[in-house]
């Protein structure tokens, strides 16, 4: 009797848009997928985060949708949202572009991965690698000709799924990325040339 093969669930992958502002609620939920960021976390200064942090960061993010921007990719299992991966030009990140560790390295224009969320049930299922690719096909449709990020390595033991929000190395490097600069021993910059 051959062995049960199990087919690979195909996920669908969709621009966050003004109407697809219930599916991010709905995935997000009441926290606002983290601590009540809403994806918010790069977008501010730290005390503007802090002080927006929960339903004030919701209705800032709803705004940037609501105004037209699409500020990253979701992805679906059937109807159901399951992942969410944050990508724009990374001048929209005020964060990263103050940041003394994750610097601009030249003067490349690049657009920058920011955030992944994915919903419990389809963690470490390989959503995150497929997201990403999505989300560097959305960014190419888009006109972009590097896409960065900034995954976070683990000093000791795994990674607590809550520290993992900006991706691990062995995603990017899955999805075509390369090191590009090492700034602190726990943050490449990686990069995908388009």
């Amino acid at each position: 009797m051959p062995a049960a093969t199990t087919k690979p669930r195909i996920y669908a992958f969709r621009a966050l848009t003004p109407e697809r502002w219930r599916d991010l609620e709905q995935l997000f939920g009441e926290r606002g997928a983290c601590g009540g960021c809403w994806c918010m976390t790069w977008r501010q200064t730290r005390a503007e985060f802090s002080a927006n942090k929960g339903e004030k960061n919701r209705k800032l993010f709803r705004k940037i949708v609501s105004s037209g921007a699409e500020p990253g990719v979701i992805a679906y299992d059937g109807d159901t949202p399951i992942g969410w991966c944050a990508i724009a030009p990374r001048g929209e990140f005020v964060v990263l572009e103050r940041s003394r560790t994750l610097k601009r390295i030249d003067d490349q224009p690049v657009w920058s991965v920011t955030c992944f969320f994915i919903i419990r049930p389809y963690r470490r299922r390989g959503v995150s690698v497929e997201l990403l690719n999505a989300a560097v096909e959305f960014a190419k449709k888009r006109g972009a000709k590097i896409v960065e990020g900034y995954p976070v390595i683990a000093t000791s033991g795994s990674l607590p799924d809550a520290f993992a929000w900006t991706g691990i190395p062995a995603t990017f490097l899955k999805a075509g990325f390369k090191e590009v600069a090492r700034p602190s021993r726990t943050r490449p910059i990686m990069r995908r040339i388009l």
